[in-house]
């Protein structure tokens, strides 16, 4: 880390072990990002509960290049968190989740969803129940109207639609055919 960890308590005195297994916690995040700019952890007990135990409360900001992660969760539901090392715990799994998380982004490893293909209806055939879809790289795909999700009949040369698309005996075909709404706009 460019710069030592910080820690602080609050509503809570100075407790040297918890701020040892914190220091201890924050130098394991570097084996998964060696570039950490600094770390920055708040413990506190926020809750004064007569019936209930202590419930603490661990905060960490971790600054990246380009991002700031933060841990930062409501310990009041979580009992286990009257236990100041699990509270410790996990905030720094949640802290190392996000980094890894950020680490692969960074690396492109992160899954882009791919997008159902997309197109509009450029030739129709209502009496013979089928149709053609043109896609946006010009790709012409014929439907059938047992692959419309929709009503067959509401279909019209120009519609938006999106579709699952195979390979059938004379070519491309669609099969999930589904019409888009109007609030939905295609290239």
């Amino acid at each position: 880390m460019q710069f030592p960890t910080e820690i602080s308590f609050r509503d809570m005195p100075r407790w040297e072990k918890a701020e040892a297994e914190a220091r201890k916690r924050a130098t394991e995040l570097e084996r998964f990002f060696d570039r950490i700019t600094s770390c920055r952890v708040v413990i506190e007990a926020p809750h004064q509960h007569q019936q209930k135990g202590q419930v603490y409360h661990v905060r960490i900001d971790l600054t990246v290049p380009g991002r700031e992660i933060v841990v930062n969760r409501d310990p009041s539901g979580h009992r286990q968190h009257e236990d100041l090392y699990l509270a410790i715990r996990n905030a720094f799994r949640a802290a190392r989740r996000q980094l890894q998380d950020y680490v692969r982004e960074r690396r492109g490893f992160v899954k882009a969803h791919d997008t159902p293909p997309h197109g509009r209806v450029t030739k129709l055939f209502p009496k013979e129940g089928y149709g053609f879809i043109e896609t946006p790289e010009g790709l012409q795909v014929y439907f059938h109207r047992n692959a419309v999700l929709d009503v067959f009949a509401e279909l019209e040369v120009g519609s938006e639609v999106r579709f699952t698309e195979e390979e059938g005996e004379r070519g491309p075909q669609a099969t999930s055919l589904q019409l888009v709404g109007r609030h939905h706009h295609l290239e």
